[in-house]
């Protein structure tokens, strides 16, 4: 077995059950608990587990999320491809709206120059990479920044989407799942997504493979909200079929 292959095992038990333990998983994949010890540090530095004593608990379990770096640094490829992928979904002209996160980001960074929209946006890494394109109107959503996320939260976030209207939401997301739609770890983070999704005509979904079957604290969206969710090649076909049978247009880039 490859590496890679036995951390994803390692992932995909350590999210069934809640917590793995080294000499559990050493036993069960027949490597030395050195090995699974330098697993577990590997995942915890790609943001998807976070070590404890004799073991490891998967993030979004405990509410936790990694950083923006951590995030950033971790299946760039897949995010890539959707980003590439969402861009079918621009209107011609109008207005979009951007959530905060690595992959609307890199959506941002692959925005046409030759398509004239207005950009509203609650994170302040894309409203600063934007800023300075002459064919975007670039409005940044106001409010309390989250240190770990760089994103916009609380009240006067919410205010500024409760009084706009756009013409598509980009939105990324923590977990996705047809029992429990679309949730994050923060509850904040929660309450600003919700009002995207209120705010826009349509919403498409930007989450790779790993999102699929996750389930976090605080749910902002039912599957049937969104109109289009764009994933990667990553995810089971099985997994695939559901979520279309929830609602979306569910796009493999």
């Amino acid at each position: 077995m490859y590496p890679e292959e036995r951390q994803q095992r390692i992932v995909d038990r350590a999210r069934l059950t809640g917590r793995v333990e080294v000499a559990s998983l050493a036993e069960e994949l027949d490597v030395t608990t050195e090995t699974i010890r330098r697993d577990l540090k590997v995942l915890e530095r790609h943001g998807v587990l976070r070590r404890v004593h004799g073991g490891a608990i998967p993030v979004e379990r405990l509410g936790f999320e990694p950083g923006l770096a951590a995030r950033d640094a971790v299946l760039t490829a897949e995010k890539e491809r959707i980003a590439k992928a969402a861009l079918a979904e621009l209107p011609a002209e109008g207005s979009v709206l951007l959530d905060s996160g690595t992959t609307t980001a890199r959506l941002a960074e692959a925005l046409p120059l030759d398509r004239e929209l207005v950009v509203f946006t609650n994170g302040l890494p894309i409203a600063m990479s934007l800023a300075g394109r002459p064919n975007l109107t670039v409005l940044l959503v106001g409010g309390r920044v989250r240190g770990r996320t760089l994103a916009a939260v609380d009240s006067w976030a919410l205010q500024a989407l409760g009084d706009s209207y756009v013409d598509v939401a980009f939105l990324g997301t923590n977990g996705v799942s047809v029992e429990r739609g679309l949730t994050t770890p923060d509850i904040t983070g929660a309450a600003v997504k919700r009002a995207m999704v209120r705010a826009a005509r349509r919403t498409v979904l930007l989450a790779d493979h790993t999102k699929v079957g996750n389930d976090c604290l605080a749910r902002f969206a039912d599957l049937d909200d969104v109109d289009v969710l764009v994933t990667d090649s990553g995810i089971e076909t099985d997994d695939a079929e559901r979520l279309r049978a929830g609602g979306p247009r569910v796009v493999i880039a």
